[in-house]
């Protein structure tokens, strides 16, 4: 809010974006440059001001509820189009990122795929996709054949979700093992110097590379999380240590996208569980705000270009056309 007093509007500044009339915090400058590719929705509300019920919200679609345990988007997506040349449905960066993005009242079978690593780190290596040093492929087949054995006798006296849900997982494991192409997937340092240069050598690039080469090579739903946004206190300092490496990563897939055709197939959300206070706090910090608060959509259909909503004039509540978690997670879907 440029023009907001300063308790509100803070000590940074804004920029223009190649948008006329749109304009984005001072730290933003890469994504100020993809905002004609872009829609920036600024009347995202709901009333969960605590970070685990914000969270829910936004990794479920749903209010939390004592009665039912929600599944995340991404186990919806599995369950519903299940995996594609070879590689799991649904894939959590570097790993699940909370109880929330899970199955719910899904079976287990549907849930993500995680790395059991960071992509960042100098010996990613991606758990569980290459056979154990010693065992050759017939060595392999032999164990597989015993294992079969044990589970037809289990199979065969008790009926179970977790059966199932290993069965589900070992099949998808022993796809993945036996498929050249499904394991390079997860390989980044396939990916050429230059393109890791351009997302940026750090956790940021590394978590969003990935995420477009596994889209590329058929996951359906990837998730990734980056950094800690809860700047209570000296929000300026937090932001001005976050922003600069993921503007750089996000800016960057937005390109990479479009470059390979794959922008109009594929949607990118950039969100949080909340906003933050209007007001800037006695330690220059803002708290949690769940009344409004931005989201960021790009691809998969999403118009671009635009900003969609609007808050009031202290950012304190929407102004026009409120966006509830519902039809957000709605138009995901969709």
């Amino acid at each position: 809010k440029p023009y907001a007093p300063v308790e509100y509007r803070g000590p940074m500044n804004s920029i223009e974006t190649n948008v006329p009339g749109v304009r984005v915090n001072e730290f933003w400058k890469q994504t100020a440059s993809v905002a004609d590719k872009i829609a920036i929705c600024r009347s995202m509300t709901h009333g969960e001001a605590a970070h685990e019920r914000g969270t829910h919200n936004m990794f479920t679609g749903y209010r939390p509820s004592p009665a039912l345990s929600y599944p995340s988007m991404g186990s919806v997506v599995s369950h519903e189009f299940g995996p594609r040349h070879d590689l799991p449905p649904y894939v959590c960066v570097p790993n699940q990122p909370n109880e929330f993005a899970g199955t719910g009242y899904l079976s287990s079978s549907y849930a993500g795929f995680s790395l059991g690593a960071d992509p960042a780190a100098a010996d990613f290596r991606v758990r569980d996709l290459n056979l154990p040093g010693g065992v050759d492929g017939n060595r392999f087949a032999s164990r597989r054949q015993l294992l079969d054995t044990v589970n037809d006798r289990f199979r065969s006296q008790q009926v179970s979700d977790s059966l199932d849900a290993v069965d589900t997982f070992y099949q998808r494991a022993y796809a993945m093992i036996n498929s050249d192409k499904a394991r390079e997937a997860f390989d980044i340092n396939k990916e050429d110097d230059k393109i890791r240069d351009e997302y940026g050598r750090n956790e940021a690039g590394s978590r969003l590379l990935l995420c477009r080469r596994l889209v590329e090579s058929g996951v359906r739903f990837v998730t990734t999380t980056y950094g800690g946004w809860d700047m209570h206190d000296n929000i300026t300092g937090g932001i001005q240590g976050q922003v600069p490496r993921l503007d750089q990563a996000y800016a960057t897939l937005i390109r990479d996208l479009e470059r390979r055709g794959l922008l109009e197939s594929t949607m990118v959300v950039l969100a949080s569980e909340f906003g933050r206070t209007p007001k800037i706090n006695a330690t220059a910090g803002r708290d949690h705000w769940p009344k409004v608060f931005s989201v960021v959509m790009a691809g998969g259909g999403i118009r671009p270009g635009i900003v969609y909503g609007s808050s009031d004039a202290t950012a304190s509540e929407p102004n026009e056309n409120p966006l509830d978690v519902a039809d957000w997670a709605t138009t995901i879907y969709h």
